[in-house]
């Protein structure tokens, strides 16, 4: 058994992304059995962090979801496009720029919510994930590492479609979405740009 576990590569390993699969999946089995107890506690809303001043709001909204699909969806995302950036940045910058992400969107979207005078609340981890987009766009643009498949056109158009999907859709977050992206996009450039400094490139 332990030459089985120091045979594992755990470097390339994406075990952040599938942590964060599997504890959404507890949270989303949970919240399903529990008289919607967490929804309520972690749902991200104008009265919850203003009146209250639940701050904590702002992470756990991210591990909450609103349905079988709202939750399959993201995971499937989650899945498979954070293993294949957590394999080409590392484990923890992957994790802090997607729970920057996420926090971002979070206060982005109880902004505009502030501002329309909207009461409706926010689950879901669907404004990390549209940083992972942001984060994924910077790798392409100023990262200069080959990763087969993946170019500026098509992150773009991939962009767009999510964001499209989301603004001709009802109970959409888009300002979630739209401030996970620029989060994501934002850190992401800033990481690549010192990962180019550390090894001496230039431009």
């Amino acid at each position: 058994m332990k030459e089985k576990l120091q045979s594992i590569d755990w470097k390339n390993l994406s075990y952040v992304s599938i942590t964060l699969v599997v504890i959404n999946v507890i949270v989303f089995l949970v919240s399903e059995n529990d008289g919607g107890r967490l929804l309520e506690a972690g749902t991200l809303n104008i009265e919850g962090v203003l009146k209250n001043k639940e701050y904590a709001r702002f992470v756990w909204y991210m591990f909450l979801h609103g349905g079988i699909e709202h939750i399959f969806n993201n995971m499937v995302m989650l899945y498979f496009m954070g293993t294949m950036i957590e394999k080409e940045i590392g484990h923890l910058p992957y994790l802090v720029i997607y729970f920057l992400s996420g926090i971002g969107g979070g206060m982005f979207s109880l902004y505009m919510k502030v501002r329309l005078m909207n009461p409706v609340g926010s689950v879901g981890a669907s404004a990390a994930i549209f940083g992972l987009d942001g984060l994924l766009l910077s790798m392409v643009l100023f990262y200069r590492r080959p990763m087969p498949q993946v170019t500026p056109v098509r992150v773009f158009l991939m962009i767009a479609l999510s964001l499209y999907n989301g603004f001709m859709s009802d109970n959409v977050d888009n300002a979630g979405h739209v401030g996970g992206l620029l989060v994501g996009l934002l850190f992401g450039a800033l990481f690549c740009h010192i990962k180019r400094f550390r090894r001496g490139e230039n431009g």
